[in-house]
C-alpha cells in the first residue's frame, strides 16, 4: 500500500469507463476549490508523475452521493432484532425500539455508517432524522447536526426532519431551529394524507426551506399524494428543494395516470429518488400486488424530464436487514431489478444524485470539482458486478480514503496449455502433464 497522502495532489492518472487511460490535472480556483483543469491521454509506459496519484488499474468516476439515508436508524438491526415484515411492521419495530437509544448510540452508529460511506466513495448524503416518540424527541436530530458539522469539508450532509402524522408541529419547528435543513415526513401514512401534506408544506413555506418527503410508499390503495405535492410546489423558487422519495404507488398506476403524474412532476421540477433495496424488501409482501417489485418507474419518469436519482435508504435496520453503504450495491439493484443499463445506473448514484442534492458537478471532467472515486477494475460492468473494496476517494483534490485488499488462492493461473495447443518446440527432458481440472462451476 502506498503511504497515505493528505495534501492536495496535482493530478491523477487512471482509466475512464471508455477504457482510455488519462491524466487528470487539478488546479485551485479563486475560491480555493480544487477543480479539473485538464483531462489528457496518458502516454503508454510513461513513469508515474511526481506527487500524482498513479491509479492506472482503477476506473475514475464522479463521487457518489446518497440522496436518501436514515443515519439515525443505521446499524440498529442487531440491537432491535426486529421481525421480518412490511413497512407498517418496520415502523412499529423502530418506534418501540428507538426509545432505548441514547445520544451515544445515535452518534456511534451514524459515524460508523458515514465512515463506510466515505470509504466506498460517497461524499455527500441527505439523511432523514426522526422526531422520536420520547420525552427527549430531538436527540437524534441533535446528534445528526453534530455529525454533519463534524464532517464538514470531508462529506456534505443535509438533514431532513422526518415527522410522523402524530408529531406536534412545535417539535418540527424546534428541529428546524436546531439546524435541520429541510422539512420531511410521510403524508401517505396519515389518516388524512392531504391534510398532513398541507401541514408540512405550509411549514416549509413559512420557513423558506425545501421539502424532502416520503411519498406514496405503498402499492395498493385509493389515495395518491404525489400529484398534490407537485401542484403545491410548482411555483416554488427554482433553487428550493422539492424531492419525493420512494413513490412506489407509481409502479401500479394505470399507464395514462402514470404519464399524467410524470408530466406534473416535470412541470413542478420535483426530483424523485428510487430506493430499490428497501422497497424490494418491504413492498409486495401481500395484497393484490404481492410479488411486485415496488420500485418507482424510472424510465417513464426520466422520459418525461423528471430528475431521478438512486439511493440505498436503510442500512441494516428494521426497514432493511442488509445494505453495505455502497453505491455499487444500489447500482447493481438498479440494473437487475429496475432494468437500467450500467451507465445509467452509475449516473443515478453519482451525477444525478449530486444534482438532487443541489451540488455542483464533480469527477474527471474539465471544470468539475476535484472530487473523484477510483475503483480497481477493468470496466464499469465488472466494477458494479464485483464491487471491489479497493478504492481511492478524493475530496477537493485531497485523498481522504484508500482501501487496498490482498487475495490469495491455490487456483492455478495462468492455466497450463495442453500439449496439442502448445507450439512445437525442441524436445524437453521434463514432461508436464495437464493439471486435473474440476468440472464444478463449468455448468450452466
Amino acid at each position: 500500500m502506498q503511504a497515505p497522502q493528505t495534501a492536495p495532489v496535482p493530478g491523477i492518472t487512471g482509466s475512464l469507463p471508455n477504457g482510455s487511460v488519462v491524466d487528470v490535472e487539478l488546479s485551485t480556483d479563486a475560491d480555493g476549490i480544487r477543480r479539473v483543469r485538464a483531462v489528457t491521454p496518458s502516454s503508454p509506459g510513461s513513469p508515474p508523475r511526481p506527487d500524482w496519484l498513479d491509479l492506472r488499474d482503477h476506473l475514475l468516476l464522479a463521487p457518489a452521493a446518497e440522496p436518501h439515508a436514515h443515519l439515525d436508524k443505521a446499524l440498529s438491526w442487531p440491537e432491535l432484532s426486529p421481525p421480518s415484515g412490511d413497512l407498517a411492521d418496520a415502523i412499529a419495530s423502530w418506534r418501540a425500539g428507538s426509545v432505548s437509544f441514547d445520544e451515544h448510540s445515535f452518534r456511534t452508529r451514524a459515524l460508523l455508517a458515514t465512515s463506510s460511506m466515505l470509504a466506498n466513495g460517497i461524499t455527500a448524503v441527505r439523511t432523514h432524522a426522526d422526531i422520536l416518540p420520547h420525552e427527549d424527541p430531538l436527540r437524534a436530530v441533535r446528534v445528526l447536526t453534530e455529525v454533519r458539522d463534524h464532517l464538514r469539508g470531508l462529506m456534505d450532509i443535509q438533514i431532513a426532519v422526518l415527522a410522523s402524522p402524530l408529531t406536534p408541529t412545535a417539535h418540527i419547528e424546534a428541529a428546524l431551529d436546531a439546524g435541520v435543513d429541510l422539512v420531511g415526513g410521510a403524508p401517505h401514512i396519515a389518516d388524512d394524507p392531504l391534510l398532513e401534506l398541507t401541514r408540512l408544506l405550509d411549514l416549509a413555506e413559512a420557513r423558506g426551506v425545501g421539502a424532502d418527503l416520503h411519498v406514496d410508499e405503498f402499492l395498493d390503495g385509493d389515495h395518491l399524494t404525489i400529484e398534490a405535492f407537485a401542484d403545491r410546489v410548482a411555483d416554488w423558487p427554482d433553487g428550493r428543494v422539492r424531492t419525493a422519495g420512494h413513490c412506489c404507488r407509481l409502479d401500479t398506476l394505470a399507464t395514462d395516470d402514470l404519464h399524467r403524474v410524470a408530466r406534473a412532476l416535470a412541470r413542478a421540477r420535483v426530483s424523485v429518488v428510487a430506493l430499490p433495496v428497501t422497497n424490494l424488501y418491504l413492498q409486495g409482501r401481500h395484497g393484490p400486488s404481492a410479488g411486485r417489485r415496488g420500485i418507482t418507474p424510472i424510465d417513464v419518469l426520466r422520459d418525461h424530464g423528471v430528475r431521478v436519482a438512486g439511493g440505498a435508504d436503510n442500512i441494516r435496520d428494521p426497514f432493511n436487514p442488509v445494505g453495505r453503504a455502497d453505491p455499487l450495491e444500489t447500482a447493481a439493484l438498479l440494473i437487475t431489478a429496475a432494468h437500467q443499463s450500467p451507465d445509467t445506473a452509475t449516473q443515478l448514484v453519482t451525477a444525478e444524485a449530486r444534482a438532487v442534492l443541489g451540488l455542483e458537478p464533480a469527477g474527471p471532467v474539465v471544470g468539475a470539482r476535484g472530487d473523484l472515486v477510483a475503483i480497481r477494475g477493468n470496466d464499469l460492468t465488472e466494477v458494479i458486478a464485483t464491487a471491489p473494496a479497493d478504492r481511492v476517494v478524493v475530496v477537493n483534490g485531497v485523498p481522504v480514503a484508500r482501501t487496498e485488499t490482498t487475495s490469495w488462492t491455490a487456483f492455478p493461473w495462468p492455466p497450463v496449455p495442453s500439449p496439442a495447443a502448445a507450439a512445437p518446440t525442441q524436445a524437453s527432458t521434463v514432461d508436464v502433464p495437464p493439471l486435473p481440472m474440476s468440472p464444478v462451476g463449468m455448468e450452466r
